[in-house]
């Protein structure tokens, strides 16, 4: 679970529910993120609900995870706010495997290295 989140509502009331749904969802990122990145990763994400245009009823949620090196932003909407929180929680695991590709070190690099120096060696 990221520890450090903040989760807020523009032009409408943030209820438990959605509070918990969306610490659930986003909150379960961690699993995505390198372990030396977890202890300063900073989760933002603020819902909102802008005036309705002719029968269509737009959710949006937009999240924010502050890691070091890099701020990856999402902004997506839904028919309703927890549809909005699964698009963002998908797009986010895409994002998270993209950073921990960039900015993991090549441990599996250098020991596939290592194999082929002592196969030459022996």
């Amino acid at each position: 679970m990221i520890q450090k989140t903040e989760i807020k509502g523009v032009h409408l009331k943030v209820d438990d529910d959605l509070r918990a749904y969306a610490l659930k969802k986003l909150g379960g990122l961690d699993k995505f993120i390198t372990k030396h990145a977890r202890a300063a990763a900073f989760l933002e994400v603020s819902f909102e609900e802008p005036k309705p245009k002719k029968g269509e009823q737009e959710h949006i949620c937009h999240a924010k995870l502050q890691l070091p090196g890099d701020i990856l932003v999402v902004k997506e909407s839904g028919p309703n706010l927890l549809a909005a929180v699964d698009i963002v929680e998908a797009k986010f695991k895409i994002l998270l495997k993209k950073y921990k590709a960039k900015y993991e070190p090549m441990r599996l690099h250098r020991r596939v290295l290592r194999r082929l120096r002592r196969g030459r060696e022996e």
